[in-house]
């Protein structure tokens, strides 16, 4: 069983305003968790740097939550930039040619670009006035997940809710799930709408969880953690 304090199924979200303040609750969760999520959110307030330095510094892997969309030269080029950083995860979106480009652009380094499908925050009537075609949201997720991973990519983000069904894909074989929207129980749903506990999330399929505002809200981010590490190595 792997020591619950370094296991990196958890993923932390650092989602704060800026760098500083996220350092800051990083000494405070200590070798509570190894792998931090950095978003789009603090990308102006030295998200890049933060990246770095957690990652030659202090030993932490990251995932860099970008979710690029753009044509597929532009992308390539963001991505070959942004995998200089040796990353380890980066979210495109899940279209192909997305995932095309962005694979072209990590090509050579250790960079694993993820799919996202459809976003956790949304439901079918989010989708409805973004005028996205009719149909279950989850079988859209699962469609999406297939073609992404043909295209090429090294796995995808999914809420736990369609996890098991993106698990048993032919194309999710040796592939990675990465699930956001994942509350521990009691948590607050938060601006989330498809959740699930983290066991519930590891058991229907994915390597990863990603939990935000429950950890660094908590009046003990460190022993949030470890409640969540801690459900985690009871699996």
């Amino acid at each position: 069983m792997s020591d619950p304090r370094t296991d990196d199924r958890l993923i932390v979200a650092l989602d704060v305003p800026n760098a500083l303040q996220a350092l800051q609750l990083t000494d405070r969760i200590g070798d509570a968790v190894s792998f931090y999520k950095i978003g789009l959110g603090m990308l102006t307030g030295g998200g890049l740097a933060l990246a770095n330095e957690l990652k030659q510094e202090h030993g932490k892997r990251i995932f860099l939550d970008m979710k690029l969309f753009d044509i597929g030269q532009t992308v390539e080029n963001a991505v070959r930039g942004l995998a200089q950083f040796d990353l380890d995860f980066l979210t495109v979106h899940g279209d192909p040619h997305v995932v095309r480009a962005a694979k072209e652009g990590a090509s050579g380094k250790g960079t694993k670009i993820l799919a996202v499908t459809i976003l956790t925050s949304l439901d079918r009537g989010d989708l409805d006035d973004g005028m996205m075609r009719a149909g279950d949201i989850a079988e859209m997720v699962v469609e999406r997940a297939a073609r992404a991973l043909e295209a090429g990519a090294d796995g995808v983000i999914a809420s736990p809710n369609e996890a098991a069904a993106i698990r048993a894909l032919p194309q999710a074989e040796g592939r990675l799930i990465v699930t956001p929207g994942v509350r521990p129980a009691g948590a607050a749903d938060d601006d989330q709408k498809r959740i699930a506990t983290p066991a519930n999330a590891i058991s229907a399929g994915a390597d990863h969880i990603v939990v935000g505002r429950p950890v660094w809200r908590a009046d003990s981010p460190r022993d949030a953690a470890l409640a969540i590490q801690s459900e985690l190595a009871a699996l």
